[in-house]
């Protein structure tokens, strides 16, 4: 059990990496292509705006991580459980705010991490 919940966050500190690279890094090509309802000549503009944002998903992909490699049960256990609640209250703004999709593929996953970590 122990495998499959350090599995479950890798893939949520994965996807946290890959919006921090996509909203840091390519913003103008990426950016357009998983955000095609919004007009084209906004992505310019939010460039910076949208690194910010990348830098703190990366922030919370460090952190999974982090909970990954420590040794100590105690600190894994509160380290992922901290960083996976971050995703979740993200998820949930998120969710609320912009697209319902960001429920289904960022909080749910954590939500789903989150209740195992107790096997880990």
């Amino acid at each position: 059990m122990a495998l499959l919940v350090k599995i479950l966050i890798g893939i949520v500190a994965f996807e946290h990496l890959f919006i921090m690279y996509f909203e840091m890094f390519a913003w103008d090509t990426l950016g357009k292509k998983i955000f095609k309802t919004l007009p084209r000549d906004l992505f310019s503009s939010t460039k910076v705006m949208a690194g910010n944002q990348g830098l703190y998903n990366g922030f919370l992909a460090a952190g999974l991580i982090w909970s990954l490699l420590v040794s100590d049960e105690l600190w894994a256990h509160n380290l992922a459980s901290f960083f996976l609640s971050c995703v979740i209250v993200a998820g949930v703004y998120g969710a609320a705010t912009t697209d319902k999709k960001i429920f289904f593929t960022q909080t749910l996953p954590a939500l789903l991490a989150l209740a195992l970590v107790p096997f880990l």
